[in-house]
């Protein structure tokens, strides 16, 4: 199998050493890590059509992430060819799926397989679990991978069911709806919006903005990564790390700035 299967069987029984559940950052490193100690029973279940967890869900506009592209990657599979010091959404997608491919992991993902519940036999000392329509799996070890940002949390607005126009959540952006002179509100100000609100507020009609507390916003100092980088990385991958380790603890000194008066007093 050179593709991951998607969607499964009906009335499926499977026995497998190791029960991953959740095809994002978490769930596909312990799928590397596992192949890495040359374990091969194990499955991976991923609800959605394809792996990424959260940066296959949200396709937003102006989706992107707020810690520098060379440290959000696996320590272990660094790339010298991020085009940006802060990457966007389908760079990261297509950096995990380039992981599935370099470690060989899509024989052991089930895609549109969505995990149900899982019962542990003490006697037996197995897991128990149930997904997708009919599955069964047998599994040593069960290991969740799920995340918290796949789940769209909408606020409880009287009468929002009333409302006769789209509505949608950032992060099941409707692509269909053109916004285009449109009157759009937003609640909500977290990091979400503060990306997607500069892309869509010059194209509405009138933008309204709602917000119950104001969050702090610090500058990325986002820009494109210069070719002459990127040779220098590929072609010396210690500079690479190191890159990363200078990225790692300036952001660790950083904190300091947001500890205020807290990390004085001690």
């Amino acid at each position: 199998m050179t593709e991951a299967s998607k969607s499964p069987n009906h009335s499926e029984e499977l026995s497998v050493d190791v029960l991953i559940v959740g095809g994002g950052f978490s769930g596909l490193c312990m799928a590397i890590k596992l192949r890495e100690a040359g374990m091969n029973s194990f499955l991976l279940l991923e609800k959605s059509d394809d792996i990424g967890g959260t940066w296959y869900d949200n396709r937003y506009p102006g989706c992107a992430c707020d810690i520098p592209s060379h440290l959000y990657s696996f320590s272990f599979d660094l790339s010298p060819d991020w085009s940006r010091m802060y990457p966007g959404q389908q760079e990261i997608h297509d950096y995990l799926k380039r992981c599935v491919e370099r470690y060989e992991l899509a024989p052991h993902i089930r895609l549109n397989t969505r995990f149900h519940e899982a019962i542990w036999d003490e006697a037996g000392a197995v897991w128990h679990a149930s997904a997708g329509e009919g599955m069964r799996i047998r599994a040593r070890v069960l290991v969740s991978g799920i995340g918290g940002l796949h789940v769209p949390q909408y606020p409880k607005i009287k009468g929002i069911e009333h409302f006769a126009g789209p509505k949608f959540h950032s992060s099941t952006w409707d692509h269909t709806v053109d916004l285009e002179g449109k009157n759009i509100a937003v609640v909500g100000t977290g990091a979400s919006a503060i990306q997607f609100v500069p892309q869509i507020a010059p194209r509405a009609g009138k933008l309204y903005l709602f917000q119950r507390t104001p969050p702090w916003i610090v500058p990325r100092m986002d820009f494109a990564i210069p070719e002459k980088w990127k040779r220098r990385f590929r072609r010396i991958p210690l500079v690479m790390r190191a890159f990363r380790r200078y990225i790692f603890w300036r952001q660790e000194f950083r904190v300091l700035g947001f500890l205020g008066n807290h990390f004085v007093r001690g």
